[in-house]
């Protein structure tokens, strides 16, 4: 099946270590150059084994990638991730009440945890949540007694004897069905959806509201959070991103464009508006401007795999909380500093508006984020390193090396380093996943797909 996106398998050697090489084993890119709008990813999400990719874009598609077994004539080589299905999910809509439009784009993919032999996915844009059936099916019956080849009922009088229908062998073909429709639960744009660890229920997050479903229940949802103000005058926050606890049901958190975390827990009430700990780090007076707001908004945060930490990425830094310690987080990692002089501009350009995500990998001991000029940046909790790598055309073609990259304020420069006034900031990485128990890692740039993996280093989480 056809996909506009371009995807590469980039070897990756120890991304943590000083010169991390990459030999590039390529698919072939398309032929076909597309950069229209529809085309941009806007959520990108591994399953749970980590054995399918799917992507959304602004077209309203879906599109999942499968991981190759791997070769027998190279049995340590891991297979490449290659379109596995590719689906509409969304379609453009228009809210006659209120006279607007809403985008087809998928916000956020959320895969449920694997009961049979068909997978399972979650997928939202601003208004409309589905679930999504995803199956196999490699054999067709054959032999009925009622119907013939074509399905069409016989002749009953022609019916003289009867026969045991069997199963004959088929080429594979992949069918997606929509299972549920989850619409009408929210007045604002939906931000986010997250699926309960008791893999019966899920909740999903607008700018003032969040919802708790049943996944087998669309008619009617229970509201959690509702920051609403009487009076929409006195809004002073909203809510940018929210996640369940990866082990316990009853705990989840949601951000604010404040910068703070609020971790509520369900068995306290009904209603959490009134949260259980509050993470929230003072500001320094002396460094507060007119755009200490806006960069301190939350733009994503995410539960390491083990529940202990929580990451939260805002505009310049990406910060690891400890549930236990409310007052500041335990560390704090600079992603592009040297953009705290250029806010204005970024200011000027709504670029210091984007929405970042950032993803562990899958020990927790090493985080992930996007910057800009297509950069990526990845920080050992252990060792304190951090390396800026590139998701190019040319770091994905074959026998390539994948170069940490620096970028300079000024001064002296090295021969490849890149000026921070040459940046292009039209070029960005905001999301990001990582394979759960692997160094397999998915960049979205734009229109394009890149899949890393550390080949040396595939064991080492």
């Amino acid at each position: 099946m056809n996909s506009n996106y371009r995807t590469g398998i980039a070897w990756a050697a120890a991304a943590m270590q000083a010169s991390p090489h990459c030999h590039a084993n390529v698919s072939q890119p398309s032929s076909e150059e597309s950069t229209s709008g529809a085309d941009i990813i806007s959520t990108a999400e591994f399953n749970h084994t980590g054995d399918l990719l799917a992507t959304g874009d602004k077209g309203g598609r879906v599109v999942i990638f499968q991981r190759e077994p791997e070769s027998k004539n190279e049995p340590y080589s891991q297979g490449e991730y290659n379109v596995y299905s590719t689906f509409q999910s969304h379609e453009p809509e228009f809210d006659y009440l209120k006279s607007l439009e809403i985008e087809e784009k998928i916000n956020k993919i959320k895969w449920l945890p694997k009961h049979n032999a068909a997978h399972a996915l979650l997928s939202t844009n601003d208004k409309t949540i589905k679930l999504w059936k995803i199956a196999e099916r490699d054999k067709r019956p054959e032999g009925y007694n009622l119907k013939d080849e074509e399905g069409k009922l016989k002749d009953l009088s022609t019916v003289t004897s009867l026969q045991v229908p069997v199963l004959k062998p088929m080429d594979l073909m992949v069918e997606v069905s929509p299972r549920r429709i989850f619409a009408n639960g929210h007045t604002y744009h939906i931000n986010s959806i997250s699926v309960n660890s008791d893999c019966e229920t899920y909740m999903s997050a607008d700018d003032l509201r969040i919802n708790l479903w049943h996944l087998a229940i669309t008619d009617r949802s229970f509201n959690i959070v509702d920051i609403k103000p009487a009076n929409m005058e006195d809004l002073t926050e909203v809510i940018t991103a929210s996640e369940f606890h990866p082990h316990h049901c009853n705990l989840f958190v949601y951000s604010s464009s404040k910068g703070s975390l609020r971790l509520c827990d369900m068995r306290a009430s009904a209603l959490c508006d009134k949260h259980s700990k509050l993470y929230e780090e003072p500001e320094d007076p002396s460094s507060r401007s007119f755009f200490s707001e806006i960069i301190s908004s939350v733009s994503d945060v995410k539960f390491s795999h083990n529940g202990r930490y929580m990451l939260a990425r805002d505009y310049l830094t990406v910060k690891v909380w400890d549930l236990n310690m409310e007052t500041r987080p335990v560390e704090t990692y600079q992603v592009h500093d040297y953009l705290r002089s250029k806010l204005c501009s970024l200011y000027e350009n709504d670029c210091i508006f984007d929405k970042f995500e950032c993803a562990w990998n899958g020990s927790d001991s090493v985080i992930m984020t996007g910057a800009y000029n297509n950069f990526f940046r990845m920080f050992d909790r252990s060792t304190k390193r951090d390396v800026t790598l590139e998701a190019s055309r040319e770091s994905s073609k074959p026998r390539a090396v994948l170069k940490p990259r620096r970028v300079c304020r000024g001064g002296k420069r090295r021969k490849d380093d890149i000026s921070v006034d040459s940046l292009d900031f039209t070029k960005k990485i905001l999301h990001t996943a990582w394979h759960p128990a692997e160094n397999i890692i998915a960049i979205a740039a734009t229109n394009n797909l890149y899949i890393f993996q550390d080949k040396m280093n595939s064991d080492m989480h």
